[in-house]
């Protein structure tokens, strides 16, 4: 009985590739933050860390960015990934009593 894994036989050979396929690339969207007149600017800080984890720093940045310009561009993700982290920043701001929104725009 021949052992069917036969290291002698190049079974690569027989294999005929027809074209190669091009795999387009996801569509990618950014995630915007927008300003109001009752959530925290601390709180937003937090959010800016917890969902998008940035530093203290880059987190403070993007919120004074927020506060001065209206919104804020918190990243750029593919679809699903946006979605969640909208999903994230609406479930924390519900949770403590702010109106914070957050949207997404394809780039």
């Amino acid at each position: 009985m021949g052992n069917f894994l036969d290291s002698d036989k190049n079974y690569s050979s027989d294999i005929e590739l027809e074209s190669e396929e091009k795999l387009d690339e996801p569509k990618m969207y950014r995630v915007i933050l927008h300003n109001d007149h009752y959530t925290t600017m601390d709180f937003v800080v937090e959010v800016l860390m917890k969902v998008f984890r940035m530093s203290a720093e880059e987190a403070t940045q993007i919120m004074l960015n927020i506060h001065n310009k209206g919104k804020g561009v918190c990243g750029v993700f593919t679809y699903d990934i946006a979605v969640t982290k909208i999903k994230q920043v609406h479930q924390m701001a519900m949770e403590r009593e702010f109106p914070l929104k957050s949207s997404y725009e394809e780039v």
